[in-house]
């Protein structure tokens, strides 16, 4: 996926800008596998999370192709798959955040949990807002193929939104299924 994105994108500063996160977290999971692996799920979360930048870093997520026919069948004004983005911008963190903060047994009881959980992703949502921006700033002309807003004018706020939805949907959907895993992970040394 990482070599379908890199041939010839839309933009190659974007292109670099779009998939970076994504080559930090692979350098990341390379180097802690041993010492801190992660469950199953987790693994398979971030590497969806990895194929969604990927693809908004090839086209820009403002032009993703499939996205603009959803446009023009809805009517709608605008393409749409950044939100796709800040969804699993909250969904992926918030099981990273999960198996973290369990696995350290850094609180106790699960509302406060889940509270930490989606601090921590609204905190990761908001320092991205701020990364854009800055990156809007110095890059000056580039800055929408970055940015995505589309003139729309809440999109910083609803980018944030959607992060906010994909946690807690990571939450209710998951934290079952997740809990078993690290209790299988426990049972295997980990």
């Amino acid at each position: 996926m990482l070599t379908w994105s890199a041939i010839e994108p839309k933009d190659r500063l974007t292109w670099f800008l779009e998939v970076s996160p994504a080559l930090i977290g692979a350098a990341l999971l390379a180097a802690t596998r041993r010492a801190f692996p992660l469950t199953p799920l987790l693994y398979a979360l971030i590497l969806a999370h990895c194929i969604v930048l990927m693809v908004g870093g090839h086209y820009t997520y403002a032009e993703v192709p499939l996205f603009d026919t959803l446009r023009d069948l809805t009517g709608s004004e605008r393409n749409n798959y950044d939100k796709v983005g800040h969804f699993f911008q909250g969904f992926v963190p918030a099981m990273i955040a999960r198996e973290i903060l369990l696995r350290f047994d850094v609180v106790r009881g699960r509302g406060w949990l889940n509270l930490y959980i989606v601090s921590v992703c609204l905190a990761f949502s908001a320092f991205y807002e701020l990364i854009e921006w800055w990156v809007a700033l110095l890059s000056g002309e580039n800055a929408e193929a970055f940015l995505g807003t589309q003139g729309y004018v809440w999109d910083t706020q609803s980018d944030m939104a959607w992060a906010l939805g994909g946690a807690l949907a990571a939450i209710v959907a998951l934290s079952r299924w997740h809990d078993r895993q690290l209790k299988s992970l426990a049972g295997c040394g980990a």
